[in-house]
C-alpha cells in the first residue's frame, strides 16, 4: 500500500470521479468524493454542511493517512492543496465535458447510472451553468494554483500539453 495523499481536481465532467476511482484501486488507496463532503442525505433529501463542517470533515479525513479525494474546486477543500502530495488537475477540452454532461445526465435518467443528486433538466442546466462560469474563472484558479506549483499535475487530452501552469 502506498502513503500518499492525492488531491484530483477538475470541473463538471473531467473525469475526476472515474480516473480517482481507478487510481485508489490500482494503490490501494481509500478514495473520497468530496460531494459526499459537502452534502449528506436524510430520509433521501441531499444537505448541505456548514463550510466548517466540511472543513472539519477534511481535517477528520486527513488525520487517518492516506487518501485519493476528488472534487471542483471550492474554498472548503483549499486546504487541501497543501496537505495533498500531489494536485491533478484533470482539464479536457470544453466540447468533451459538454458531451459527457449530456451522456451522463441520459444514463442517470434511465437508471444505468446511479447519482446522489435528483437528475433533472435543472441539474442538466446546473451542469452546463457551473462549466461555463468556470470557463470565465481559468486565470483564477491559475492563481490558486501558483504557489502548489511543484506538486501540480495537469492533464489533458493532448499528452504533450501536460505541464504545470
Amino acid at each position: 500500500m502506498w502513503k500518499m495523499k492525492i488531491f484530483i481536481m477538475g470541473i463538471v465532467a473531467s473525469g475526476k470521479t472515474t480516473y480517482a476511482k481507478e487510481l485508489s484501486k490500482q494503490m490501494s488507496l481509500p478514495f473520497v468524493e468530496l460531494d459526499s463532503v459537502v452534502y449528506y442525505n436524510v430520509d433521501g433529501v441531499r444537505i448541505k454542511r456548514t463550510p466548517e463542517e466540511q472543513v472539519q470533515i477534511i481535517h477528520e479525513m486527513d488525520a487517518k493517512g492516506s487518501w485519493i479525494a476528488e472534487g471542483v474546486y471550492r474554498p472548503s477543500y483549499h486546504l487541501l492543496l497543501g496537505m495533498a502530495d500531489v494536485i491533478i488537475w484533470l482539464d479536457p477540452p470544453l466540447w468533451k465535458r459538454k458531451i459527457r454532461i449530456l451522456s451522463r445526465h441520459v444514463k442517470q435518467m434511465i437508471g444505468v447510472e446511479k447519482c446522489a443528486y435528483k437528475p433533472d433538466f435543472q441539474m442538466l442546466r446546473n451542469m452546463y451553468k457551473w462549466t461555463k462560469h468556470f470557463e470565465g474563472q481559468r486565470e483564477e484558479l491559475n492563481g490558486i494554483f501558483h504557489p502548489y506549483l511543484d506538486k501540480l499535475i495537469i492533464v489533458r487530452d493532448d499528452p504533450a500539453n501536460n505541464r504545470a501552469i
